[in-house]
This record gives C-alpha cells, structure tokens and sequence, in this order.
C-alpha cells in the first residue's frame, strides 16, 4: 500500500450519553516468573484476582463468570475507546456514552468480553493507512471474544449465548470496521466468527484470531507441508509462536528454528523450536543449516533471504521486504479458526498471554504503550471488558 496516498478523511458522527462506570477486576503482581506447561520463565507475573494465570492454554474457564444471558437487555450506548485524530497514545479516549453497533441481517451483536491489541491496531491509529481506513472517529480492536447477545435475521449458524471469537475486520488495512473490539459491545459479520474452544478462557481466546490467522495464511501462501524445515523471526511475539505451534504441531515440519531473547529462549523451545536461537548473540546469517521456509515477523527480510535453501521462500509482515521474500495482509476467515479449533482443544496449539496482563479495560492506553515497547511476549490482551 502507497502510504504517500494518505489523505484527511471524513469524520463520522457518533451517539454519546452519559452512563455509569462498571466495575473493573484488578491486577496483582504475584511473581517474578511465569510459567508454561511446567517452564519457568524470568518475567513478572500479573494475575487477575483469584490468582488465575494468563500464559497459556488451561483446563479452567472464565464463562462461568461472565454473566450474559441470551435475554439479556441490550442499552442503546456503550463504553468504548474512541480517537477523533491520528497520533500517539494520547489521542485515545475512554467514553462512556457511543452508540451500540446496529446488527445487519449477516452480523451477530457480540457483548466482549476479552479482546486483544496486535500492532496494526497502533499502526492504524497512527495514520500508516489512513488512505484506506475507515472514517473517523474509531473505535479500534481486531480481536474479540465474548458472548452472541443477537443475531441477524440471515445468520444460520450462531444463536443467543454462544461463546464466540473472530477478528472482526475482514480485511485488515482496507476499510476496517469503524467500530472494532475495545468496546462492550461489537458487530460482526457471521463468516469471520467460530465458536470459543471449549479449553481456554475468553483472555486467552481473544489472543489468537488475527494473529493465529496470520500465522495460518503465511504456511499456506508458502506452500508449507510436513517433512519442511521453517525458520521463525521473533518466536515469542503474537504471530512468530503461533507460526512455531502450527509449523510443528498442525503441518508436521521436519525442523522449526526460531529466534528470541536470551529469557525467551525456553518459551520458544517450549511450543515446539527444535533450535532456539539467541538473536542477542548469534547472527541468522551464520547458521550452519538452511530451510525450506523463513517466516520474518521482525522486519529482518535483507537477512532471512540469505538462510533460505534454493527454492526456498521468505514471507515478510514488516519491514522492507528483499526479493523473493514477499507479502501478504491477513484476511479475516472464521473457517481458518474452526478448521484449527480442534488442535487449540487438543492442547497441541497454545494462546500465549503476555505475563504483564491481562490489562484491565480502564488501562487499554497503557496496554498500547507496552506493546509499542515491541517487546511483548505472545499477545497484549485486555481483560474483563465491562
């Protein structure tokens, strides 16, 4: 996309009225590690009150305690995070009085429970494809998961009280929805949702859909199959350990290399890297091997290119991308999340929740903040959603 193309666009008016603050679950610091399937990693560990840990795939559920009932009242406005203009984090604001999305006859009305931050939501707000953007104001989110409160009168597949999760914005950079997930209540479009696994908790399951889709397009666009080696860029971010689960778990790689911090290098070995490389001390251009694939979610295209065996292929998600690496922007597809529903319930692919959120939803500008640190490990979620 030709960013130069930018230009100023038309702004939308959104209802506001003024309702009450809802109550939101805090966060304590209980530890200065955190765990994954039994490994301990260097990190400080936040829980949400019950001492509930937020880092991988569990037996334990928060439905029990969502309390959304299929008849339960819909209000007119909503609290949401809104911005007027593009910026920094500071144009962000928490309002309490927007609107409620109108259902179409394709869409379900979803009351969110969970949902995540991935950095095309700072891009966004930052302006980077404003050419093609939805009009201002925005609500911005990708990721949800929550509880159908309402359906349209052309959805087949979905009812009231189904725990469901999705991106919501069928294409990422063209015209994404105006009102996206960090909202109490948001639209979507029937094709782009699947039912919650029934083994994770809805923080856990709004970390997956764009990223997980991702993961998902770029195995596919690269023609990976089993008995392929692949090499993951960033291994511990939302994408990269997601692409390490499904090249080794789902597809069946012969070989899955992934590099990350020296704290990180556990965590990646953990969801399935054969070799975890230190980027902080070894350089990708002098590994002794090459692959058949190299996914780059780090923005190293110039140097991923050089590690590929002939033939070889590079998929590039940010960054300049160095021929024959190439690019794609994620397509919102609820078929790619129930075609891998069944290996997430198996516990073979795991959400991994940042150890310093859940973020609660009164804190969503200081969840930007970190994840525009870039160092997040898995995905940035938000948690509970009024």
């Amino acid at each position: 996309m030709n960013t130069a193309l930018a230009t100023t666009t038309a702004t939308t008016p959104i209802l506001r009225r003024e309702t009450p603050l809802l109550h939101h679950c805090s966060l304590t610091a209980k530890s200065q590690a955190f765990r994954l399937n039994g490994v301990r990693f260097g990190s400080c560990v936040q829980t949400v009150s019950k001492k509930f840990l937020r880092i991988s795939a569990s037996s334990r559920s928060t439905s029990a305690a969502v309390n959304v009932t299929a008849d339960a009242s819909i209000p007119k406005e909503m609290k949401a995070w809104v911005y007027s203009e593009y910026g920094g984090v500071d144009v962000l604001k928490l309002e309490s009085d927007i609107a409620v999305p109108e259902v179409k006859e394709d869409q379900v009305l979803i009351k969110v429970v969970a949902a995540a931050l991935n950095p095309v939501d700072a891009k966004r707000r930052q302006g980077k494809f404003k050419a093609t953007d939805s009009p201002l104001p925005t609500v911005p989110g990708y990721d949800v998961a929550g509880v159908v409160v309402k359906v349209g009168s052309a959805v087949k597949d979905f009812k009231e009280g189904d725990e469901v999760y999705a991106n919501v914005s069928e294409k990422a950079l063209e015209g994404p929805k105006q009102f996206g997930s960090l909202a109490e209540y948001t639209a979507v479009e029937e094709k782009l949702l699947a039912l919650k696994p029934k083994n994770i908790d809805f923080a856990q399951a709004a970390g997956l859909p764009l990223g997980i889709e991702t993961a998902d397009e770029g195995l596919v666009r690269t023609e990976f199959s089993a008995g392929k080696s692949i090499l993951v860029l960033n291994g511990a971010g939302g994408v990269g350990s997601l692409v390490i689960q499904l090249a080794k778990h789902v597809y069946g790689a012969s070989k899955v290399g992934a590099t990350a911090s020296t704290g990180k290098l556990e965590l990646v070995r953990s969801l399935g890297a054969d070799l975890a490389i230190d980027y902080t001390k070894e350089n990708i251009e002098e590994l002794p091997d090459k692959y058949d694939v190299v996914f780059d979610a780090i923005g190293m295209c110039d140097k991923a290119v050089k590690v590929i065996k002939e033939g070889g292929k590079v998929v590039a998600l940010t960054g300049a991308v160095t021929p024959p690496g190439f690019r794609f922007v994620v397509t919102s597809n609820g078929d790619v999340l129930k075609k891998l529903n069944p290996y997430i319930e198996s516990g073979k692919v795991k959400p991994v929740v940042d150890p310093k959120g859940p973020f609660p939803f009164s804190r969503v500008a200081d969840a930007f903040s970190y994840l525009e640190t870039n160092h997040a490990t898995g995905k940035v979620v938000v948690y509970p959603i009024p």
